[in-house]
């Protein structure tokens, strides 16, 4: 009886959320995992992290984020994918804000500790799912003083303003580029990069999180680029960097998914 007035409570809970362009496409299974939070009240401690995002508002995620743990970043594959959450009032009453939920973009990763039990501080230990929330998002679903609270997740849409950005870092033969601002799964799984003086479109890797490298000589050439997202779309960005492109540049497309 209890698991079932545990999931009328959770259905009433969740029952006012207007299906939007964030929640298209969303997993159909809601699954559990815990929440906490980091970064001041102004959101400024969560800025770069392991997905190497800079400033995340001028990389289109804002205060909208939360650090991953392993069991979810997947070793940087979850970056820039979007989750909604909402608090389980059916646990902990006391501590949710009932009725109201949030969709965070993963920026960063929660790494685990060891030294404490996955019960009591090691909370992004493995297999743990968990998010470290940035504050503002945590206050968004759950009450500050709470620190911890259960939640229910799901991989959903993300909705993003303008095209995909990408920021060539690096040097001669090592073009290093941050893919952000990324629509629709928002994760991405293969990129391949083409210079205008070649027909061929050579596949990039990861290097760390959003982060994907070339090791070839592309100086002075208009670069080109396509993605794929996690669900398999695929998007082509054509002369995104003109022939005159420096290292250190950021060029936003105009296209997303």
């Amino acid at each position: 009886m209890g698991s079932v007035k545990r999931l009328i409570s959770f259905i009433l809970c969740v029952g006012l959320l207007i299906i939007t362009e964030e929640t298209k496409g969303a997993s159909a299974a809601w699954l559990k995992a815990h929440a906490t939070f980091y970064g001041g009240s102004d959101a400024s401690g969560t800025m770069g992290g392991a997905c190497g995002y800079g400033n995340l508002y001028t990389d289109g995620y804002g205060t909208k984020t939360a650090a991953l743990s392993t069991a979810l970043f997947n070793d940087g594959k979850a970056c820039g994918g979007c989750y909604q959450i909402v608090c389980d009032a059916s646990q902990v009453p006391q501590w949710c804000l009932k009725g109201t939920y949030i969709t965070i973009t993963a920026t960063n990763f929660c790494p685990p500790n060891y030294n404490l039990p996955s019960d009591n501080g090691g909370w992004c230990n493995p297999p743990r799912p968990h998010f470290d929330m940035s504050q503002p998002a945590y206050q968004t679903i759950a009450k500050y003083s709470a620190g911890i609270v259960p939640i229910f997740y799901r991989k959903v849409g993300c909705k993003r303003s303008g095209g995909i950005r990408f920021t060539i870092n690096g040097r001669n033969y090592f073009e290093l580029v941050l893919i952000s601002n990324v629509g629709g799964p928002g994760d991405v799984s293969n990129v391949w990069i083409k210079g205008s003086k070649s027909d061929k479109w050579e596949t990039m890797s990861r290097n760390w999180g959003a982060n994907w490298q070339s090791l070839t000589y592309l100086n002075g050439q208009s670069l080109s680029f396509r993605v794929q997202a996690s669900n398999g779309q695929i998007i082509t960005a054509l002369n995104v960097a003109p022939s005159t492109w420096q290292f250190g540049q950021s060029f936003k497309s105009s296209v997303n998914f």
